[in-house]
Protein backbone atom coordinates (compact mmCIF):
# COMPACT_ATOMS: atom_id res chain seq x y z
CA UNK A 1 0.00 0.00 0.00
CA UNK A 2 2.83 2.21 0.78
CA UNK A 3 4.02 2.92 -2.91
CA UNK A 4 0.61 3.02 -3.91
CA UNK A 5 -0.04 6.28 -1.66
CA UNK A 6 2.30 8.06 -4.36
CA UNK A 7 -0.98 8.22 -6.73
CA UNK A 8 -2.96 10.12 -3.72
CA UNK A 9 -3.39 13.52 -3.86
CA UNK A 10 -5.11 15.52 -1.28
CA UNK A 11 -6.67 18.92 -2.19
CA UNK A 12 -7.48 21.29 -0.05
CA UNK A 13 -10.11 24.08 -1.81
CA UNK A 14 -10.63 27.27 -0.15
CA UNK A 15 -8.53 26.64 3.38
CA UNK A 16 -8.84 29.70 5.28
CA UNK A 17 -6.40 29.13 8.06
CA UNK A 18 -2.60 28.40 7.18
CA UNK A 19 -2.17 26.77 10.56
CA UNK A 20 -4.93 24.52 9.29
CA UNK A 21 -2.89 23.39 5.95
CA UNK A 22 0.38 23.00 8.11
CA UNK A 23 -1.73 20.34 10.33
CA UNK A 24 -3.28 18.67 6.64
CA UNK A 25 0.65 18.55 5.99
CA UNK A 26 1.80 17.29 9.03
CA UNK A 27 -0.72 14.56 9.17
CA UNK A 28 -0.06 13.22 5.77
CA UNK A 29 3.66 13.15 6.56
CA UNK A 30 2.57 10.79 9.72
CA UNK A 31 0.64 8.60 7.23
CA UNK A 32 3.22 8.51 4.29
CA UNK A 33 1.25 10.67 1.68
CA UNK A 34 3.25 13.56 -0.14
CA UNK A 35 1.35 15.30 -2.81
CA UNK A 36 -0.56 18.58 -1.60
CA UNK A 37 -2.22 20.53 -3.49
CA UNK A 38 -4.64 23.70 -2.49
CA UNK A 39 -6.76 25.85 -4.31
CA UNK A 40 -7.26 29.48 -3.84
CA UNK A 41 -5.90 29.32 -0.28
CA UNK A 42 -6.96 32.38 1.98
CA UNK A 43 -3.57 33.13 3.63
CA UNK A 44 -1.05 32.90 0.75
CA UNK A 45 1.75 32.50 3.15
CA UNK A 46 0.71 28.80 4.02
CA UNK A 47 4.08 27.27 3.48
CA UNK A 48 5.16 29.31 6.79
CA UNK A 49 3.09 27.51 8.66
CA UNK A 50 4.65 26.61 12.14
CA UNK A 51 1.79 23.34 12.31
CA UNK A 52 3.55 21.54 10.01
CA UNK A 53 5.95 20.17 12.52
CA UNK A 54 7.98 17.35 10.88
CA UNK A 55 6.75 18.19 7.26
CA UNK A 56 7.78 21.49 6.35
CA UNK A 57 9.41 19.61 2.96
CA UNK A 58 6.07 18.70 2.38
CA UNK A 59 4.36 21.98 2.49
CA UNK A 60 6.97 23.44 0.29
CA UNK A 61 6.07 21.39 -2.28
CA UNK A 62 2.91 21.96 -2.39
CA UNK A 63 1.20 22.57 -5.76
CA UNK A 64 -1.06 26.08 -5.63
CA UNK A 65 -3.96 25.88 -8.16
CA UNK A 66 -6.82 28.50 -9.31
CA UNK A 67 -9.87 26.00 -9.55
CA UNK A 68 -10.44 22.72 -8.54
CA UNK A 69 -10.77 21.18 -12.70
CA UNK A 70 -7.08 22.62 -12.58
CA UNK A 71 -6.36 20.45 -9.13
CA UNK A 72 -7.73 17.28 -10.38
CA UNK A 73 -7.44 17.48 -14.09
CA UNK A 74 -5.04 14.12 -13.73
CA UNK A 75 -6.77 11.66 -11.46
CA UNK A 76 -8.78 9.15 -12.17
CA UNK A 77 -11.07 9.27 -9.27
CA UNK A 78 -12.14 12.12 -7.39
CA UNK A 79 -13.95 11.67 -4.01
CA UNK A 80 -15.26 14.35 -1.82
CA UNK A 81 -15.50 14.40 2.06
CA UNK A 82 -18.36 15.66 4.23
CA UNK A 83 -19.28 15.40 8.17
CA UNK A 84 -22.61 16.74 7.54
CA UNK A 85 -23.59 14.19 4.77
CA UNK A 86 -27.03 13.37 6.93
CA UNK A 87 -28.10 17.21 6.84
CA UNK A 88 -27.36 18.27 3.19
CA UNK A 89 -28.90 17.62 -0.36
CA UNK A 90 -25.57 15.84 -2.00
CA UNK A 91 -27.05 14.23 -4.90
CA UNK A 92 -23.97 12.35 -4.63
CA UNK A 93 -23.38 8.59 -3.55
CA UNK A 94 -22.19 9.20 -0.24
CA UNK A 95 -20.04 6.05 1.22
CA UNK A 96 -19.08 5.04 4.88
CA UNK A 97 -15.75 6.09 5.71
CA UNK A 98 -14.75 2.16 5.71
CA UNK A 99 -15.94 1.61 2.15
CA UNK A 100 -14.64 4.65 0.80
CA UNK A 101 -11.53 3.95 1.70
CA UNK A 102 -11.67 0.19 0.46
CA UNK A 103 -12.62 1.81 -3.30
CA UNK A 104 -9.65 4.67 -3.16
CA UNK A 105 -7.50 1.59 -2.32
CA UNK A 106 -8.26 0.03 -5.25
CA UNK A 107 -8.22 2.47 -7.61
CA UNK A 108 -4.61 3.97 -5.97
CA UNK A 109 -3.45 0.79 -7.48
CA UNK A 110 -4.15 2.15 -11.40
CA UNK A 111 -3.67 5.96 -11.19
CA UNK A 112 -4.07 9.11 -9.56
CA UNK A 113 -7.10 9.68 -6.99
CA UNK A 114 -7.64 13.15 -5.86
CA UNK A 115 -9.47 13.39 -2.08
CA UNK A 116 -11.10 16.68 -1.47
CA UNK A 117 -11.55 18.82 1.79
CA UNK A 118 -13.49 21.82 1.42
CA UNK A 119 -12.87 24.77 3.80
CA UNK A 120 -13.48 25.53 7.34
CA UNK A 121 -16.61 27.23 7.44
CA UNK A 122 -18.78 25.92 5.33
CA UNK A 123 -17.07 22.60 3.57
CA UNK A 124 -17.47 21.80 -0.33
CA UNK A 125 -19.90 23.87 -2.15
CA UNK A 126 -22.06 22.10 -4.45
CA UNK A 127 -20.29 23.58 -7.27
CA UNK A 128 -16.88 21.97 -6.19
CA UNK A 129 -18.84 18.50 -5.27
CA UNK A 130 -19.91 18.76 -9.10
CA UNK A 131 -16.74 17.39 -9.63
CA UNK A 132 -16.06 14.29 -7.78
CA UNK A 133 -17.05 11.22 -8.91
CA UNK A 134 -19.18 9.82 -4.87
CA UNK A 135 -18.75 11.80 -1.32
CA UNK A 136 -17.40 10.13 1.59
CA UNK A 137 -18.57 11.04 4.91
CA UNK A 138 -16.58 11.00 8.48
CA UNK A 139 -19.27 9.18 10.60
CA UNK A 140 -19.08 12.49 13.55
CA UNK A 141 -22.38 12.79 16.21
CA UNK A 142 -25.16 14.79 15.31
CA UNK A 143 -24.83 17.39 18.42
CA UNK A 144 -20.84 18.07 17.37
CA UNK A 145 -20.68 17.89 13.13
CA UNK A 146 -18.19 20.04 12.60
CA UNK A 147 -14.12 19.08 12.43
CA UNK A 148 -10.91 20.77 12.10
CA UNK A 149 -9.44 20.67 9.07
CA UNK A 150 -6.06 18.75 10.04
CA UNK A 151 -8.17 16.17 12.19
CA UNK A 152 -10.35 15.35 9.63
CA UNK A 153 -7.29 14.58 6.89
CA UNK A 154 -6.35 13.06 9.66
CA UNK A 155 -9.09 10.58 10.14
CA UNK A 156 -9.35 9.49 6.48
CA UNK A 157 -5.77 8.66 6.01
CA UNK A 158 -6.14 6.94 8.93
CA UNK A 159 -9.09 4.73 7.66
CA UNK A 160 -6.39 4.15 4.15
CA UNK A 161 -3.46 2.72 5.40
CA UNK A 162 -4.99 0.79 8.22
CA UNK A 163 -5.48 -3.11 7.99
CA UNK A 164 -4.90 -5.67 5.78
CA UNK A 165 -6.07 -5.79 1.92
CA UNK A 166 -9.75 -7.51 2.46
CA UNK A 167 -11.08 -10.09 -0.39
CA UNK A 168 -13.06 -7.04 -2.28
CA UNK A 169 -9.51 -5.33 -2.17
CA UNK A 170 -7.93 -8.49 -4.62
CA UNK A 171 -8.47 -8.42 -8.42
CA UNK A 172 -8.88 -11.47 -10.12
CA UNK A 173 -5.74 -12.94 -11.19
CA UNK A 174 -5.19 -12.13 -15.10
CA UNK A 175 -8.25 -9.57 -15.11
CA UNK A 176 -7.79 -6.68 -17.07
CA UNK A 177 -10.27 -3.71 -17.28
CA UNK A 178 -9.91 -0.46 -19.50
CA UNK A 179 -7.64 2.49 -18.09
CA UNK A 180 -10.68 4.75 -16.24
CA UNK A 181 -10.69 8.25 -17.72
CA UNK A 182 -8.96 11.24 -16.22
CA UNK A 183 -10.60 13.88 -14.68
CA UNK A 184 -9.47 16.79 -17.49
CA UNK A 185 -11.03 14.27 -19.88
CA UNK A 186 -14.26 13.87 -18.38
CA UNK A 187 -13.88 17.55 -17.77
CA UNK A 188 -13.65 18.00 -21.71
CA UNK A 189 -16.40 15.51 -22.30
CA UNK A 190 -18.93 17.40 -19.51
CA UNK A 191 -17.76 21.16 -21.61
CA UNK A 192 -18.45 19.89 -25.32
CA UNK A 193 -21.36 18.32 -24.30
CA UNK A 194 -22.61 21.39 -22.29
CA UNK A 195 -21.42 23.39 -25.61
CA UNK A 196 -23.78 21.16 -28.11
CA UNK A 197 -26.78 21.56 -25.57
CA UNK A 198 -25.97 25.37 -25.71
CA UNK A 199 -26.44 25.38 -29.46
CA UNK A 200 -29.32 23.36 -29.51
CA UNK A 201 -31.32 25.31 -26.79
CA UNK A 202 -31.39 23.13 -24.31
CA UNK A 203 -29.85 25.22 -21.40
CA UNK A 204 -31.55 28.17 -20.41
CA UNK A 205 -29.30 30.83 -19.36
CA UNK A 206 -31.15 31.51 -16.07
CA UNK A 207 -30.73 28.13 -14.60
CA UNK A 208 -27.19 27.80 -17.03
CA UNK A 209 -24.74 27.38 -13.47
CA UNK A 210 -27.71 24.35 -11.94
CA UNK A 211 -27.70 22.64 -15.75
CA UNK A 212 -23.81 22.74 -15.28
CA UNK A 213 -23.04 20.89 -12.33
CA UNK A 214 -25.91 18.75 -12.78
CA UNK A 215 -24.45 17.66 -15.98
CA UNK A 216 -21.30 17.44 -14.93
CA UNK A 217 -22.23 15.21 -11.96
CA UNK A 218 -24.43 13.21 -14.55
CA UNK A 219 -21.23 12.41 -16.57
CA UNK A 220 -18.93 11.10 -13.76
CA UNK A 221 -21.56 8.48 -12.47
CA UNK A 222 -21.56 6.97 -16.17
CA UNK A 223 -17.81 6.24 -14.52
CA UNK A 224 -16.92 6.06 -18.07
CA UNK A 225 -13.45 4.51 -19.30
CA UNK A 226 -10.36 5.85 -21.74
CA UNK A 227 -11.79 4.66 -24.55
CA UNK A 228 -15.32 5.93 -23.90
CA UNK A 229 -14.65 8.96 -23.51
CA UNK A 230 -12.48 9.07 -26.60
CA UNK A 231 -15.57 8.00 -28.30
CA UNK A 232 -18.18 10.54 -26.74
CA UNK A 233 -15.81 13.09 -27.55
CA UNK A 234 -15.29 12.96 -30.82
CA UNK A 235 -19.21 11.98 -31.57
CA UNK A 236 -19.94 15.04 -29.18
CA UNK A 237 -17.39 17.49 -31.40
CA UNK A 238 -18.72 16.26 -34.70
CA UNK A 239 -22.18 17.15 -33.69
CA UNK A 240 -21.12 20.08 -32.35
CA UNK A 241 -19.20 21.52 -35.60
CA UNK A 242 -22.69 20.38 -37.14
CA UNK A 243 -24.52 23.04 -34.77
CA UNK A 244 -22.00 26.05 -35.14
CA UNK A 245 -20.56 25.33 -31.67
CA UNK A 246 -16.82 26.34 -31.34
CA UNK A 247 -14.61 24.14 -28.85
CA UNK A 248 -11.71 26.35 -28.51
CA UNK A 249 -11.90 27.08 -25.40
CA UNK A 250 -11.30 23.65 -24.45
CA UNK A 251 -9.06 22.26 -26.65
Amino acid sequence: MTGNLDNLRVVLVAARNPLNIGAAARAMSNFGVRRLRVVNPYEVAFREARSAVGASGLLAKAEQYESVAEAIADCKLVVGTTVAGARRDLQHRLQRLDEGARAIKRQLKTGPVALLFGSERFGLSNQELSHCHWVMRIPTREEHGSMNLGQAVAVCLYELVRGKKTAAAKTAPGKKENASATSGDVERLTQVLLKVLDASGYVKPRAAAATEENLRRMVRRMELNANDTDMWLGMLRQMAWKLGATEKDHE
